[in-house]
Formats: C-alpha cells, sequence, structure tokens
C-alpha cells in the first residue's frame, strides 16, 4: 500500500534529515515510524503527502509516485500532519465544511457519518475555541477520514493528551482498521504507544533505518525467565546442563528450545524447591535501545 524507496533528503550541507529509507507497508496493516524527536520521522511524512521534496527516491502510494503523480496518490490518503490548525471561531461542523471543500468533497451524509465514528456529534456545531486537546484530535482525525481514504497517515497524533485521551485516541485508531479496512502509518516517539498499536515498527535514528519488522526477529536465540528457588546456587547447578545461564539475581537467559514445562519438571526432579517461574517478554523500549545503541 505503501512504499519509500531509498528516500533522501537534506536541509543542510553537513546533515541528511533522512538518509535512503526503505520500507513497505503492507495494506491493511497498522505500523509504527518509530524514533526519538528530531530523527526524521516527520520529514519523511512530509516527503509521503507532497509537502517536502526529496533530493532522491520515491514514494509511491498503491503504486501511484506521490513524486511523478502527486493529486492521484494522494486521493487515497488522509493525513494528521504536525499539530493540527483550525478556525477557532468557527463552528467544527463548518471546519470540516470548509477542509473538505478545498479537495471538491461535499457529502454532508458521508461527513455526519464520520462525525458520529469519531463520537463528536454532541459538540460538532460548537466553536472550535470551546474544544478541550482531545477534541480537537477527534476533529483532526475526522477531516483526515474525509473523503473515504484507503491509508491514514498519523504524526504524533497522542501528543498532549493525557492517558485518557491517549487511550480513547488508540481505540479510535484500532476501531478505523476494524471498521473501513484502513492501511494505518502511525509516526511516534512514544514506545508503549507504538507497541500497544502497530503490527510491526520502523526504528529510524538521525535520518537512518536501522531495522524494520515485529520485533521477534531481535530477540535471538534466546528468551528470559525469572526462576525463584529455596536454593538459588544449587538451582544454578542443575539449569546448567539444559543451558540456562544466570544473568543476575533470579533471571536467566534461556535457549529457545527448552520448553518451561521441561524445565521445570527438571529441576523438580533434582530436589530443587520452586518459589516462581516467570517467562519475560522482552519490551519494545528494550528492542529500541538495543537496535539504536
Amino acid at each position: 500500500m505503501l512504499e519509500s524507496d531509498a528516500i533522501t533528503k537534506s536541509f543542510s550541507r553537513d546533515r541528511k534529515a533522512v538518509d535512503a529509507v526503505s520500507f513497505a507497508v503492507q495494506r491493511g496493516e497498522i505500523f509504527g515510524l518509530l524514533g526519538h524527536n528530531g530523527a526524521g520521522k516527520s520529514t519523511l511524512l512530509g516527503c509521503m503527502l507532497g509537502m517536502i521534496y526529496p533530493d532522491h527516491g520515491e514514494i509511491r502510494i498503491a503504486g501511484l509516485s506521490v513524486q511523478k503523480n502527486r493529486n492521484a496518490a494522494l486521493r487515497k490518503v488522509g493525513a494528521i500532519f504536525e499539530a493540527p490548525v483550525f478556525y477557532d471561531y468557527l463552528s467544527g461542523w463548518r471546519n470540516l465544511k470548509i477542509l473538505c471543500a478545498l479537495s471538491g468533497f461535499t457529502d454532508a451524509t458521508a461527513m455526519q457519518e464520520v462525525v458520529r465514528l469519531v463520537r463528536l456529534e454532541e459538540s460538532i456545531h460548537q466553536r472550535v475555541r470551546t474544544y478541550s486537546h482531545g477534541m480537537r484530535q477527534r476533529l483532526a482525525l475526522a477531516q483526515a477520514l474525509l473523503p473515504t481514504p484507503e491509508l491514514l497517515l498519523l504524526d504524533e497524533p497522542t501528543d498532549g493528551l493525557d492517558p485518557e485521551g491517549i487511550r480513547e485516541f488508540r481505540d479510535f485508531v484500532l476501531g478505523l482498521r476494524a471498521q473501513l479496512g484502513l492501511t494505518i502509518l502511525f509516526n511516534s516517539h512514544l514506545l508503549a504507544e507504538v507497541e500497544l498499536l502497530c503490527d510491526r515498527v520502523a526504528i529510524i535514528k538521525n535520518g537512518r533505518l536501522l531495522y524494520v519488522g515485529d520485533g521477534t526477529d531481535l530477540r535471538g536465540s534466546r528468551r528470559r525467565i525469572k526462576i525463584v528457588a529455596d536454593d538459588p546456587d544449587r538451582l544454578a547447578e542443575v539449569l546448567a546442563p539444559l543451558g540456562l545461564a544466570r544473568e543476575n539475581d533470579d533471571f536467566f537467559s534461556m535457549p529457545k528450545d527448552v520448553e518451561v514445562a521441561e524445565m521445570v519438571e527438571f529441576v523438580v526432579k533434582a530436589g530443587v524447591k520452586l518459589r516462581e517461574v516467570t517467562p519475560q517478554k522482552e519490551t519494545l523500549e528494550e528492542l529500541y535501545l538495543k537496535v539504536s545503541a
């Protein structure tokens, strides 16, 4: 659905904001573009929207080049790019009508359906100056969904939201994929949100692509497990033949081909009393720090 082919962009001679970044987003996927502030994520989104022209490379949306056929490519796209701005003295509904008119879209029935979808029915005719930050984000999402796109690009959409607003926005995004079958690219530096939302991630640092995938291939051939026993030293001795190595305190590194149930049975038969056995899932934060170190 979306292809970034060796996109490169410089704003100065001594630094590339984006350096030969290539990846593809599959149709129906929620894809996370992850990196610290200044990593080049927004520059890349600007290239996807035709707002920034790359020095080299090409963005393709459903096979259409944004650089060569911008209008046709962007007919398939809805976006929240950087901070959404509205006419505060006008109602949410009037803002939507103005924004839709810019692209020649004036279907009031479709507008009402999108307003219902983002749950702004009760406040859509109020002036935007009365809206909370979360309501503004929902209004921005409404305009991104008009007319109905195939691809939704979200640039830091939860920035500035409180925890309740972040969760609400996350539910919106997941619901959109379920109801409309949208492909969604989610740009953020919030690792927890990316981990909860995305099927796959691309990690960018200083304009360079470091990793693309779902994280499983970064975990290697071993996994981490917490094992608490009455006799820790004896436990380590018993686990050694199975290939488990103590990392620190009660945490061990365990080969992927060793089953937890078989390991527990082996330890118990050796006479070691266990108090706790808890496999540890490596977080996206740990993966990010591993890749970007």
